[in-house]
């Protein structure tokens, strides 16, 4: 742990390691090197790669992708609106509770809950891009 604390330290402290795409690209590095363990055999998970059911089929066959129809995609919308005309009065002082909450550096976490009753995630993401911006990963 050391050792990457100094990586990262070198590298300008964590705003500086964030810049340059540090962190995801050594987290995709390990990503990488614990799958190519896994499926190697040696990084042992029991049911896995270890410990199989000898008459276990060990062909897996690729799951079916489904589509939303017309009609279900409709229906969606049809009761986010029902939610949003529902709670309308409800959403719009619990977004405001949420905002406050994290200008003033709030533990979020309750007045979350209590907008996620209320308010869409769509809400509740605005809610917090309007108080704390939106990140952009410089390319």
């Amino acid at each position: 742990m050391l050792a990457e604390f100094d990586r990262i330290n070198d590298r300008g402290g964590v705003l500086g390691a964030m810049e340059t795409g540090y962190q995801r690209g050594r987290i995709q590095d390990e990503s990488l090197l614990y799958e190519q363990r896994k499926h190697d055999g040696s990084h042992p998970i029991i049911g896995v790669n270890t410990f199989l059911r000898p008459d276990a089929d060990k062909s897996v066959a690729a799951p079916e992708l489904a589509r939303a129809t017309e009609a279900e995609k409709e229906s969606q919308l049809a009761r986010l609106q029902a939610f949003h005309d529902a709670h309308r009065g409800e959403a719009a002082d619990a977004v405001a509770r949420l905002k406050q909450a994290a200008l003033q550096g709030e533990n979020v976490f309750a007045v979350l809950m209590d907008a996620a009753r209320v308010c869409s995630l769509q809400q509740i993401t605005d809610a917090f891009f309007e108080v704390g911006g939106q990140y952009r990963r410089n390319v």
